[in-house]
Parts: structure tokens; C-alpha cells; sequence
């Protein structure tokens, strides 16, 4: 890379700042979390390279710029797994994943409270996160100190509160109140998913990957009948989701054809 970037050589690489790799940098992730769905050995691999190609470009910018190096980065990233693992590396030992993603926690608040009194635990959740990710990344750091559900039922009679706090919005017509509620909604359905141990961002990825399947089947089987989804009526549509769904599951295609 400091060759590629050096006089005379790739003029695109040279041109390349930190600003423009930031687009790059969201690429190369979001094309490893497909790689790590698919489970793809020899994808993976690649993937990775490629993110790591992104690491290695910015630092080689921050190094002309004098800021620090490739060797610099590592030995950081060294001692804090050396720092935040004191149930490894030192006398303190860690009874379970919980504990020890706790003592993490403790830690790094410590480490990023220092010099600034105002600090707040959810400071170290990026604003720019996908939306349900952070409500499960600010849900989660706000129970590793006690703020939680006590129990899953709680969340259960919360998510039919909101249910009807939104239905309550949109008979009144008030679009800022239903925005409000969906989010209040969104938020709860990220919380049951932090609750029961599952993410929420990946349970919507595979719901829209399940709805893209059934409706790429529905454009499909019309186009085989010469219709396509604008000319065809909801009842057809309807019935070859279900017929979807029953092709999924292997099983009839009778019963209710409910889009879920």
C-alpha cells in the first residue's frame, strides 16, 4: 500500500483520503456479513482480505500523515484485549460470558471516563449504527448496570401497550404520534430479541430475505401466466405467497395465506 500510494505509481490510490474510504469501509463489512451467512470458506476468506485491505489503506494515510503507525495500531489493539481480559491475564477470574462482558464493560467505561466527568455509558454506541442495532446496543449497555426487564413477560405486555398506542395514532390520523409509537414499537421488538438472546438486526435481514424469495416467486409464476405483479389482482398474489411458503416448508399449499 505505501507503494501503491507513493509518486509515480496508482494514481486512484494516491487521490483516496479518509473521507472517500468511508463508503469502501461500509462496503467491504456489509459484503463480510453476507460471506459469514453464507458460509462460504473460501468467500469468507476473501471478504476478510478485502477488509482488511481497508484497515491497512487507512493507516498507511494516517502514517504519512504522521499520526501513527501499522505497528502502532496492533500493539493498541494488544493491550486492550491484554487490559479488558483481567480474568485472563491477571488474578481476576470470570465465572461466565456474562461476567466477563461486564468486567469489559466496567473497564472501557473506566479507560473513556478518564478526563471527562460527563461521559455517559451509551457514549460508546455509534449514532450512525443501523437503527436496530443501536436500540440493542443501547438496551444492552443500559443492562449490563441493572436497567432491565425483570422478566420476558414484562416485555410481552409492553409490546402490546405500544401496539396500542400506535392503533390509538392512527385512528386519531396523527402522523407524529404514529411515528413516534412505531419507533416505540421497534424499539420493544429489539428489546425481546436482546432478551431472548437472539439479534434483532439478524432476524430482520432474514425476514427480508424470506419476503425478497416469496416475492420474487410471485413475479415468476405471473410471468409464466403473462402477468406481471401490477396486473395481477391482490387474491392471486396473495394465494402464490402461500404457495411460497408452502414450497419453503415443504409442505400443502392450502390454509390461510397470511404474509408472515
Amino acid at each position: 500500500m505505501a507503494r501503491l500510494r507513493s509518486a509515480g505509481e496508482c494514481p486512484w490510490d494516491r487521490e483516496q483520503t479518509l473521507e472517500t474510504l468511508r463508503t469502501y469501509l461500509l462496503e467491504e463489512t456489509y459484503e463480510l456479513l453476507e460471506a459469514i451467512e453464507r458460509r462460504e470458506p473460501e468467500l469468507l476468506q476473501e471478504e476478510l482480505g478485502d477488509l482488511l485491505l481497508e484497515v491497512v489503506f487507512l493507516t498507511q494515510i494516517c502514517s504519512e500523515q504522521d499520526l501513527f503507525s501499522m505497528d502502532e495500531v496492533v500493539r493498541g489493539i494488544r493491550d486492550k484485549l491484554v487490559r479488558r481480559h483481567p480474568h485472563v491475564f491477571s488474578d481476576k477470574p470470570a465465572t461466565n460470558a456474562q461476567q466477563a462482558i461486564q468486567r469489559w464493560e466496567e473497564i472501557k467505561n473506566k479507560e473513556k471516563s478518564a478526563g471527562a466527568p460527563d461521559r455517559s455509558l451509551l457514549d460508546g454506541v455509534p449514532p450512525h449504527m443501523p437503527a436496530l442495532l443501536r436500540a440493542h446496543r443501547l438496551s444492552s449497555k443500559a443492562g449490563l448496570v441493572g436497567f432491565d426487564w425483570k422478566a420476558l413477560g414484562d416485555l410481552y405486555d409492553k409490546l402490546d401497550e405500544e401496539i396500542a398506542e400506535f392503533r390509538r395514532a392512527a385512528a386519531a390520523q396523527d402522523r407524529e404520534a404514529m411515528q413516534d409509537e412505531l419507533g416505540d414499537l421497534l424499539f420493544i421488538a429489539a428489546n425481546i430479541g436482546r432478551y431472548t438472546g437472539l439479534d434483532p438486526e439478524a432476524a430482520l435481514q432474514g425476514a427480508n430475505r424470506k419476503f425478497t424469495s416469496r416475492f420474487r416467486h410471485i413475479e415468476q409464476s405471473l410471468k409464466r401466466q403473462g402477468l406481471d405483479p401490477a396486473s395481477a389482482t391482490l387474491e392471486q398474489m396473495e394465494k402464490l405467497w402461500a404457495e411460497a411458503k408452502a414450497l419453503e416448508r415443504g409442505g400443502s399449499e392450502d390454509g390461510p395465506t397470511e404474509r408472515s
